[in-house]
């Protein structure tokens, strides 16, 4: 079996701490900071094995070189990023896979939010941890790629099962929210969604993890086909292409 931790750190960032309770080999999922991971290792006795980075940016490697420093464990990332992940070890690209004890991850390349994002999918426990690529009701800015480049990467999420639980890298699901009810304010699920997150954050409890078939029937980027949507942002006749790039515009400036 998989456990899987959530650690919230700094303003909004989750660290995930995943362990195999057979091999009881465990990894650190994009790591801000060392010291609040190192305290649950602490208590729950665990070894840290590896850390699993989706990408570069310092609020999801920030912990890399002291956990390593404690831990000896192994940092695994994207190869097109080795030279911007700390203390790298072993990297990975489409169609690797990665081990934690018992456990499979699939990498899959997500291009779009930065040049070398990664995802890893543990398809026998339906969870997904994909960094800033995918959030609940939306999707990470485009600081290095392009529209088309994280439009295509989604279409690669939308493809897994919808069982599937998207354990995204931050909190930002209130203003998401309401930002998709501004784009298709008719939508019954995304309604009750936003009552559902509002009940959450009002007791300071995670909105994260959401599921595929959740982000399908609520989350704007995934729903560009949407004729609601289509109307609203005046893109009828464009192209899904078209539209996802307007809607990341329009979430830019929202």
């Amino acid at each position: 079996m998989l456990k899987i931790i959530q650690i919230p750190v700094l303003t909004d960032n989750y660290i995930y701490l995943l362990h195999d309770t057979i091999s009881g080999e465990t990894a650190a999922v994009d790591p801000a900071v060392a010291e609040p991971v190192l305290q649950v290792l602490k208590q729950r006795g665990w070894q840290l094995t590896y850390i699993f980075n989706t990408h570069h940016h310092g609020d999801h490697v920030g912990g890399n070189l002291e956990l390593k420093q404690h831990t000896g464990c192994q940092i695994i990332g994207a190869n097109a990023d080795k030279h911007r992940i700390p203390a790298i070890d072993k990297t990975v690209e489409e169609g690797d896979v990665v081990k934690l004890g018992t456990h499979t991850a699939q990498v899959i390349a997500t291009t779009g939010h930065t040049s070398g994002h990664i995802v890893y999918y543990f398809a026998d426990n339906n969870a997904l941890f994909c960094g800033d690529t995918l959030f609940v009701m939306g999707c990470g800015r485009l600081f290095e790629g392009s529209a088309e480049q994280l439009w295509q990467s989604l279409q690669k999420l939308k493809a897994l099962p919808a069982e599937t639980r998207v354990y995204c890298a931050h909190e930002y699901s209130e203003a998401n929210a309401r930002f998709a009810l501004s784009v298709e304010p008719d939508n019954v699920a995304l309604q009750q969604k936003m009552l559902f997150v509002q009940q959450q954050r009002a007791e300071n409890l995670p909105t994260v993890p959401s599921t595929i078939s959740d982000e399908l029937a609520t989350n704007p980027f995934l729903r560009e086909d949407s004729p609601a949507i289509r109307a609203t942002i005046n893109a009828i006749a464009n192209t899904s292409v078209e539209v996802f790039a307007k809607l990341r515009r329009l979430k830019d400036s929202f």
